[in-house]
């Protein structure tokens, strides 16, 4: 079974039933016959990013169900820990990416992920012979 990293992006389109990429990541992540393809692992840093629009909403159902999600995988999420943030400051400083960005990609690569699911183009190119990034708008 392989270990995806999925950002924030990915997150909001699971909890959020995105009508136009939840068919596709489900199909990815269960197959054909049902069965687990894919486990998800996540970070802070996506629960963080995923809270701050129902937060601001008040909508607090939606908060509610990022909570939950969270929660439920809570032995799946990756710590930052020093090798992390040194990991994100090189791919940061040679790909110059966005600080958030570069965490996240460093998270997925210490915590041994196979795939990144993201929407994010420019992470791809940082990204690239480290780890497979799953493109989730490219999917079918």
């Amino acid at each position: 079974m392989k270990r995806a990293y999925f950002d924030a992006n990915a997150v909001i389109y699971y909890i959020e039933q995105n009508p136009t990429f939840l068919p596709v990541m489900v199909k990815r992540m269960f197959g054909l016959s049902g069965e687990e393809l894919v486990y998800c692992v996540t970070s802070d840093l996506v629960r963080m990013e995923t809270r701050v629009h129902p937060l601001r909403h008040g909508q607090i159902q939606l908060l509610n169900q990022f909570d939950e999600f969270f929660t439920a995988n809570q032995q799946h999420i990756v710590l930052f820990d020093r090798a992390v943030f040194d990991l994100a400051t090189q791919l940061r400083a040679i790909h110059e990416l966005k600080t958030p960005d570069a965490l996240h990609l460093a998270a997925a690569l210490e915590a041994g992920c196979d795939e990144f699911w993201t929407n994010d183009d420019r992470l791809a190119k940082a990204a690239l012979g480290r780890i497979e990034v799953i493109n989730i708008k490219e999917l079918q």
